[in-house]
């Protein structure tokens, strides 16, 4: 399938098999509520512009106009996956066949402009997330967390392997891609043998996540299949889950993180939607013991996604560092599991409600997802190729970006950037005087 309409190039994030959805807005209106837009190349479609023009004239159970003209994909995402699907192969047709009824409006110059350069739009949040939740759906994160804190023969804990174990996280403390956040306060216990502390994080991290936004929902009360929870799943962003370790393991004993984690949270502002992913699917590692029969499903469950983390460390500006090359395909528990097991106790999930995978660690030291992982809670320095630069936990003004890619024959599914830099601390407090 070739795109006809725009220019993409072979290492476009955005290719015509791929159409993600989010919220734009021109630059120069950087400050409006912004509308949805689909990315292809180097490209926007502005889909509010498009349905004015007829695209979705027949597509069932969609007013373009009022739904595309929304800040937010909620609304979209309520609709289910005929209509979703219904747009994008409405999309495609658009921009495959130059003979196509609104093709040949744009082209003779009624209407809008349908298309506007990547370069000078804003991104915003692709949806209004009123419920977020975090999983620990990496074996090998958990295990390297567990043997760090309780030794080998203890690293995962007696329910890890039978359940998909999460928490609810802070929605409103969710970020787009490029907003800096700043280093968090709160109490830690540097030495064990003396009293709490307060004051900055010193052992602030990255986690390499991805997450995928639930499109059609469940009733309070009414639990979802695995194949329901499959069809119930949007599409997916990257995303950093920032943790501030010295804080959260001070405060995460009984009850689980809190401060630690909930000062921010950055996403990709791109939706690749899961039909998009399809052709990616592969095989989740072997689950042992088997799950109970509510988390098993028909077919392969995992997805081949290539993900990196890199550091722009404060001291030199111009330049970037791998610190992590790893892949979802690693992820013990798929996704439709995490969801299943998530409404299985009758939770109601809502269009927008956004769930993290957890930190996504692979099998060797360069695949794992955390700089606790890599530095082995502190105690070992991570160099920064040969620039003399080492770390063990995130400094100020560090940036860090993630990103991902499902590889096709001659194409790949993409999804952007996420990017975002740690500022100094806020004082609490009145100021001290000298």
């Amino acid at each position: 399938m070739e795109c006809t309409f725009v220019s993409v190039a072979p290492e476009s994030d955005f290719p015509i098999q791929n159409l993600p959805f989010g919220v734009f807005s021109p630059s120069a209106l950087a400050d409006s509520p912004g509308r949805v837009g689909v990315a292809i190349g180097d490209q926007v479609l502005d889909l509010v512009a498009l349905s004015q023009l007829g695209l979705f004239a027949h597509t069932a159970g969609l007013d373009g106009v009022s739904v595309f003209s929304k800040p937010y994909l909620n609304d979209f995402m309520a609709l289910g996956r005929p209509v979703w699907r219904a747009v994008r192969q409405a999309l495609q047709e658009f921009l495959s066949n130059d003979r196509h009824p609104v093709r040949q409006q744009v082209s003779g110059g009624n209407g809008a402009a349908v298309a506007i350069a990547l370069s000078s739009v804003t991104m915003h949040l692709p949806a209004k997330i009123g419920d977020y939740t975090d999983f620990y759906a990496s074996r090998e994160h958990a295990s390297n967390v567990g043997m760090m804190f309780r030794g080998k023969d203890n690293a995962l804990m007696p329910n890890w392997t039978h359940l998909p174990v999460g928490y609810h996280g802070r929605a409103s403390s969710i970020v787009a891609s490029g907003t800096a956040l700043h280093r968090p306060n709160g109490q830690r216990r540097p030495d064990p043998a003396k009293a709490p502390v307060f004051g900055p994080s010193a052992r602030l991290d990255y986690e390499l996540e991805m997450a995928f936004f639930v499109g059609t929902g469940n009733e309070l009360g009414t639990p979802m299949t695995v194949e329901q929870a499959e069809a119930a799943m949007f599409g997916m962003v990257l995303m950093n889950d920032w943790s501030a370790r010295d804080i959260q393991a001070w405060e995460y004993v009984p009850l689980g993180p809190f401060l630690g984690k909930n000062f921010g949270t950055t996403i990709s502002p791109w939706v690749v939607t899961m039909d998009a992913l399809e052709p990616f699917r592969v095989a989740q590692p072997t689950q042992d013991p088997e799950p109970l029969p509510y988390l098993l499903g028909a077919g392969a469950g995992g997805y081949d996604i290539n993900l990196e983390v890199h550091i722009k460390p404060h001291e030199c500006s111009d330049k970037s560092f791998l610190l992590t090359q790893s892949n979802l395909k690693y992820m013990y528990w798929a996704l439709r599991q995490q969801l299943a097991h998530h409404a299985v106790s009758g939770c109601n999930m809502r269009p927008g409600d956004l769930c993290g995978t957890g930190t996504i660690s692979g099998p060797t030291e360069g695949s794992f997802g955390s700089m606790l992982e890599l530095s082995w809670s502190g105690q070992r320095d991570v160099a920064l190729g040969d620039s003399g630069i080492t770390r063990k936990f995130i400094e100020d003004r560090d940036v860090i970006k993630i990103s991902g890619y499902c590889q096709g024959n001659g194409f790949r599914i993409g999804f952007g950037e996420c990017v975002g830099q740690i500022l100094p601390a806020k004082q609490v407090g009145p100021p001290k005087h000298a």
